[in-house]
């Protein structure tokens, strides 16, 4: 079973712009994740699916630099571009991540991977029931799952969101929810805002130079010893732009309605 991570990933950001090439510690965000990423043990292949679009180019290059693998596809059907890339790339399983997750942990996306195994699941996602921080979100899925959305999801929230369609299914898949013991889903740690960044760089200017490798549980540690860095982010809305997408769905259909 080929196991394939396809790390989505765009220059262009409504809150952010050009949050993935801002540079941490002189490298930009997204080579970083990409860095963490490739710690895991239990992927065969790790994949930057990214759009077609002029703008995405610098995106192409970092990953030609990076000596990782690069698909483009379409800009707005982001399902349809995971779809392409996991028939290219030849997979059986896909772990879905998003590049704005700098602080991605390697050993937590190589449990999730396990957690499908071990279970018999279709799929199974950290995120379904909120457990972790936001920003160490992955998802493991089936490649099947992966091609029943792409030719039968028709809202556009589940062609933007890759997952929100299988998720939808819990009567045709068998669906798995990795929790972790401590519930931690109030900790911000994914990058939307400037003030997400700010974080994310305060934590990689204190652990990586001692500790490249540093994970969940070293920046736990760090919290413990700094609870100010908790207020660097403080506030934002988790899932911000899934419930656009969702509320999008929903004034599109009420325009239906005769």
């Amino acid at each position: 079973m080929r196991t394939v991570a396809i790390l989505q990933a765009r220059a262009g950001s409504s809150r952010l712009p050009g949050k993935v090439l801002k540079p941490l510690l002189g490298r930009p965000m997204l080579a970083r994740q990409i860095e963490r990423v490739r710690r895991c043990a239990r992927l065969d292949e790790l994949v930057v699916a990214t759009s077609t679009h002029a703008s995405d180019d610098a995106i192409e290059a970092l990953c030609r630099d990076e000596g990782v693998a690069c698909f483009r596809g379409s800009l707005d059907d982001v399902l349809d571009r995971f779809h392409a890339a996991a028939v290219q790339h030849r997979a059986d399983r896909v772990v879905r991540l998003t590049g704005d997750c700098p602080l991605a942990d390697a050993r937590l996306i190589d449990a999730v991977v396990e957690h499908l195994q071990r279970g018999g699941y279709d799929f199974v996602s950290n995120a379904l029931e909120p457990t972790f921080p936001d920003g160490l979100d992955a998802a493991v899925f089936r490649t099947q799952l992966l091609e029943d959305a792409w030719r039968e999801a028709t809202l556009p929230s589940e062609r933007e969101h890759v997952t929100l369609f299988m998720r939808r299914q819990a009567e045709r898949y068998r669906i798995g929810s990795f929790k972790a013991e401590v519930d931690h889903s109030h900790l911000r740690w994914t990058v939307d805002e400037p003030a997400d960044f700010e974080f994310v760089a305060a934590v990689y200017g204190r652990l990586y130079p001692g500790n490249p490798a540093f994970g969940f549980e070293d920046i736990l540690k760090l919290l413990e010893r700094e609870p100010a860095l908790l207020e660097v982010n403080r506030g934002i809305e988790r899932n911000e732009g899934l419930r656009r997408s969702l509320a999008r769905d929903a004034a599109a259909q009420e325009r239906k309605k005769p």
